[in-house]
C-alpha cells in the first residue's frame, strides 16, 4: 500500500505540473512498480492523458497602418506593386444582399468614368451584410457614396457598400461575416436603388467578380489569387459586359505577369497642370488625356494618379 500511496501520489504531481505548461505530447507514460506476495514486483505502464494548449494564432492588427475614419482611400498618395497577393482562410463569402443577386452595372468605364465596383439591385429598405469579417473603417454620410460603410478584412481586403438608406454600425465595430451592416437605398449620387459593392486591396480597386462567384455559389474563386493590372484597372473592361475571368493563382503564373510592362503612374502635387506633367514625361498632352480618358479642360486634383503610359 505504502507504494501504491507514493506512486498515486508522484503521478498527480507530475500531472498538475505539466498541465500549466504548454506541452507537445499528449499523454503522460509513467511506470508503476507494485508487489505482491506471489510474484514479487510487477512495473505496469500506465498513460494519462495531458491537457494540451492550443498554439496560440497570432492576431493580425488591421487597424495599424493607414486606419482612417474620413477618408475612403487612406492609400492614395502611395504606389501599389503589382501583381498584388490575396489570400483568404474561407472558401465563400456572404452574399451582401439577401436575396438573389442581378448585377445592373459591372466594374469598368461608364460614361467617361471608371465604375470601380458593381451595382447589385435591391429595394430600398432590404437588409445589407458584411461580406467577410472585419472592422469597419467607415460607417457615415459621403456625397458621392451616400450612405456608406467600409469594412477592412483581416488579409488586408476592403469592402465597400455604397447608398444605404440607414446605417446600423459605427466605426471601429468588430463584425463577423454575415453580420447586418444597414439597408439598402438610393443616396448620394445614385439614380435608383441599389448597392453599390466595391473591393480593394490598399487602396487599390479590384475588379469583384475576380475575386466572388456572384452565383449562388457564394465561392471565393480562390483562396490565393494575385491580381494584376488588368484586374485593377476599370479602363481594361466595361461596365456593360461580363468580363472573361481567368486567374492567375500560382507564384509562377504571378512571376510571368511581372515580367509584363507596368504602366507608369504620377500623383499629381500643388501646382501641377497637364501641360507641365506632359513635358516633364516626355509625352504630349493630348496622349495624357487619352491614356487617362479626361480631357484637356479636367480639373486635376492634389493626390490624383495619371497613368503615364500602359
Amino acid at each position: 500500500m505504502k507504494y501504491l500511496f507514493l506512486s498515486v501520489l508522484f503521478i498527480c504531481t507530475t500531472w498538475y505540473t505539466l498541465a500549466q505548461k504548454d506541452s507537445i505530447s499528449t499523454a503522460l507514460k509513467i511506470e508503476l512498480k507494485t508487489e505482491t506476495y506471489n510474484k514479487g514486483v510487477i512495473i505496469d505502464t500506465i498513460e494519462i492523458p495531458l491537457i494540451v494548449k492550443p498554439t496560440k494564432t497570432p492576431v493580425v492588427d488591421i487597424k495599424a497602418a493607414f486606419w482612417d475614419n474620413i477618408n475612403h482611400n487612406p492609400y492614395q498618395n502611395s504606389i501599389q506593386k503589382f501583381p498584388l497577393e490575396l489570400s483568404f482562410s474561407d472558401s465563400t463569402y456572404a452574399s451582401p444582399v439577401l436575396h438573389k443577386k442581378v448585377i445592373t452595372s459591372r466594374y469598368g468605364w461608364r460614361r467617361g468614368r471608371p465604375h470601380n465596383g458593381i451595382d447589385i439591385d435591391l429595394v430600398t429598405g432590404d437588409s445589407v451584410v458584411a461580406v467577410l469579417d472585419g472592422i469597419v473603417r467607415i460607417a457615415k454620410y459621403s456625397n458621392g457614396f451616400g450612405n456608406v460603410v467600409v469594412v477592412r478584412h483581416y488579409n488586408g481586403l476592403e469592402s465597400t457598400y455604397a447608398h444605404l438608406s440607414h446605417i446600423a454600425v459605427k466605426a471601429n465595430d468588430t463584425i463577423a461575416k454575415a453580420q447586418y451592416l444597414g439597408k439598402g437605398g438610393n443616396t448620394g449620387n445614385s439614380r435608383g436603388s441599389h448597392l453599390h459593392l466595391e473591393l480593394s486591396y490598399k487602396g487599390q480597386p479590384i475588379h469583384p467578380e475576380y475575386i466572388f462567384d456572384f452565383s449562388s455559389k457564394n465561392a471565393i474563386r480562390s483562396q490565393r489569387l494575385w491580381v494584376t493590372h488588368k484586374w485593377a484597372h476599370a479602363r481594361f473592361h466595361n461596365s456593360k459586359r461580363v468580363s472573361k475571368i481567368k486567374l492567375i493563382t500560382t507564384e509562377d503564373e504571378a512571376a510571368l505577369a511581372s515580367l509584363a510592362k507596368q504602366p507608369r503612374f504620377y500623383v499629381v502635387k500643388k501646382g501641377d497642370t497637364l501641360y507641365g506633367i506632359s513635358r516633364r514625361n516626355n509625352m504630349s498632352v493630348a496622349r495624357l488625356c487619352k491614356t487617362n480618358s479626361i480631357n484637356q479642360n479636367t480639373t486635376l486634383k492634389i493626390g490624383q494618379k495619371l497613368v503615364l503610359d500602359l
